[in-house]
């Protein structure tokens, strides 16, 4: 089994900047690819950002321009850089990652505990 350890959330005047970490750690695997979704009260879990094992990228429309994913390979971590953070990207944040399990022949899906994001107007 892995599991999906996250940090760096927290409260933030808008036009602020926060990073999100989010590291991989326990069984033997491969990274197929990492991400973050973000889940505001009363909404659906929506995808902010996605980076695969070769560097492509993916954002959702609303941060375009404002959040970086990046990875380092070797700490099996990704990151979310958030810059001018909005009052609408308070939400509790979860980091995704699909995970190939050499043992099991399959890849899983497995995602973090969340941390919360609060951007204060």
């Amino acid at each position: 089994q892995a599991q999906l350890v996250e940090s760096g959330g927290g409260l933030v005047q808008a036009g602020g900047s926060l990073r999100l970490s989010c590291t991989a750690s326990g069984s033997i695997f491969t990274i197929q690819h990492m991400g973050w979704y973000r889940q505001a009260p009363g909404n659906q879990r929506d995808l902010v950002a996605d980076i695969t094992s070769g560097g492509s990228t993916k954002y959702g429309d609303s941060v375009k321009g404002r959040f970086t994913i990046s990875r380092d390979n070797a700490k099996n971590t990704v990151y979310l850089q958030m810059n001018s953070l909005r009052p609408e990207d308070t939400a509790v944040y979860y980091c995704n990652a699909a995970l190939f399990i050499p043992a099991a022949v399959r890849t899983y899906e497995y995602w973090g505990q969340g941390t919360q994001v609060t951007v204060s107007s």
